[in-house]
């Protein structure tokens, strides 16, 4: 890095030779003035207002405008002849704790530079004792013409120094305070806290000028011809505040998205959220007995249901046939009674069927009964029929 300005810091009796470098640099985005009419460049041209004669910068000197207007002329030698101190030496006052610094004081900013071998002693010397000592370097030293107030500390393993405005540089701050007595709620206090803790810290690398980004795109698109569209504006906010108090909870919520934390008022701790004592409770649905039994009675009534249709009967030939279905008992009932009791006993025995296994076996008893009556009757039948025949026969 170029050095500014070289010199000596003034430590005591002890004199450091250094080199001033700037420690910033601006990066703001510079613009020339154009003529819209063809694009040509203005450029401001140093006039004498008497002779209406442009000079060069060899002809112009500097001269301080009294109150009535009248110049009185300075130069170079006047200000070189005044006693000056500081002209090329950083002067130490004082050290004194960081925190008595005011910042509004706080300008440019400068990293103090070793200048050659012999100064890296007494250099490194300062730096260690303001390291223990935890305090800073209050200094005057002049630049550019003037004198100025300096404060010295450690950054990393260098000495930094920042330019400070005089004490008398800084205004007071009348009539900028809000007029008028204003009370802030313990609330409000809380939400402000809470809204502080959310936003947390942050790393001071991370922090970049988006717009000059913006621009330095804008400037390349432009350059190669594309075509620009205008940005989407975020959302505003510099509205009406109406709510204080809704207004921080907002900005609560807002910043908690924002860092991809969970609301609290979605984990049922905020003011809308749901306590445990509302909330219902799910019971698994489980399979009762009944339910099993009501489909075993379902299948056995109708396994018995079945067994019922089966009927049984002989023919005129003394065959006896078994039938299912309800074709079966329909064809059979009008040539026996028996038939009838046999499908109203199985549909009594069907009915009954639901309480279990219990009514299988009754209507296997019924269809029993009804198959020996069957049985009884028709061996009548045949005996009646014989003597018939003999009685034809004689």
């Amino acid at each position: 890095m170029r050095s500014i300005w070289n010199g000596a810091i003034s430590f005591g009796l002890v004199s450091i030779p250094i080199k001033l470098v700037n420690a910033t640099e601006n990066h703001a985005i510079h613009f020339r003035q154009i003529h819209l009419a063809d694009g040509g460049r203005i450029r401001y041209r140093k006039v004498c207002e008497l002779d209406e004669e442009e000079v060069s910068g060899g002809e112009i000197g500097k001269a301080y405008e009294d109150a009535d207007g009248t110049m009185i002329p300075i130069t170079d030698e006047d200000l070189a002849q005044l006693p000056l101190p500081t002209a090329k030496t950083i002067e130490i006052v004082a050290f004194v704790p960081a925190d008595q610094i005011d910042p509004l004081q706080m300008d440019a900013a400068y990293y103090l530079s070793a200048n050659g071998v012999p100064a890296a002693k007494p250099y490194t010397l300062l730096r260690e004792a303001l390291k223990r000592s935890n305090k800073v370097a209050v200094a005057k030293y002049a630049l550019r013409g003037r004198e100025r107030l300096g404060m010295l500390r450690v950054v990393d393993d260098v000495i930094a120094m920042h330019g400070l405005l005089w004490p008398d540089e800084i205004r007071a701050p009348e009539g900028v305070a809000p007029e008028g007595d204003v009370t802030v709620r313990d609330a409000e206090l809380d939400l402000a806290d809470a809204l502080m803790d959310t936003l947390g810290e942050v790393d001071m690398d991370s922090l970049h000028d988006d717009y000059r980004e913006a621009v330095e795109e804008l400037i390349a698109a432009k350059a190669s011809g594309e075509e620009v569209r205008p940005a989407e504006s975020g959302e505003g906010g510099g509205g009406k505040v109406i709510d204080l108090i809704a207004a921080l909870e907002s900005s609560v919520r807002a910043a908690k998205k924002s860092r991809g934390e969970e609301d609290a008022d979605a984990d049922g701790e905020g003011d809308g959220g749901a306590d445990e004592g509302d909330m219902a409770e799910v019971h698994p649905i489980r399979k009762t007995s009944s339910g099993a039994s009501g489909k075993s009675s379902a299948k056995t009534s109708g396994s018995a249901a079945k067994t019922a249709k089966k009927t049984t009967h002989r023919t005129p030939t003394g065959k006896t046939v078994t039938r299912s279905g309800g074709s079966a008992a329909k064809k059979s009932a009008p040539k026996s009674t028996g038939t009838k009791k046999s499908t109203s006993t199985a549909k009594k025995s069907s009915g009954s069927g639901g309480s279990g296994g219990s009514g299988a076996s009754g209507g296997r008893s019924a269809a029993k009964k009804t198959t020996a009556k069957k049985s009884a009757s028709s061996g009548g039948t045949a005996k009646k029929t014989a003597s018939s025949r003999k009685r034809t026969s004689a």
